[in-house]
C-alpha cells in the first residue's frame, strides 16, 4: 500500500511511449492492454504497457475511456 502511494507521487509518468503494437489473432502474447483494442503502446521509461485506440490515435488510459471504448465496440460489431 505505500508502494503505491510512492509511487503515485514519484513514479513514471509515461511521456514516453513505444510504437503502437497490434497482437495477431491467436498469438501466443496476450497482453492485457491488448485486450481491450488489440493495440498497445509500451512506456519506454517503466515498461507498463497501455491499450491504444487507432481511431483515435491516442492512450486509453482511465477505465472510464476503457468502459467507453468497449462500448463503442460493442455497438460497431453488432451493426
Amino acid at each position: 500500500m505505500i508502494a503505491k502511494l510512492v509511487d503515485a507521487l514519484f513514479g513514471c509518468w509515461h511521456s514516453h511511449y513505444s510504437f503502437p503494437i497490434t497482437v495477431r489473432p491467436g498469438s501466443r502474447r496476450r497482453s492485457p492492454a491488448a485486450a481491450l483494442t488489440g493495440t498497445y503502446v509500451v512506456c519506454l521509461d517503466c515498461g507498463k504497457e497501455f491499450p491504444y485506440d487507432w481511431q483515435e490515435m491516442k492512450v486509453i488510459t482511465s477505465s472510464e475511456q476503457r468502459r467507453q471504448r468497449l462500448a463503442g465496440l460493442a455497438t460497431k460489431h453488432a451493426a
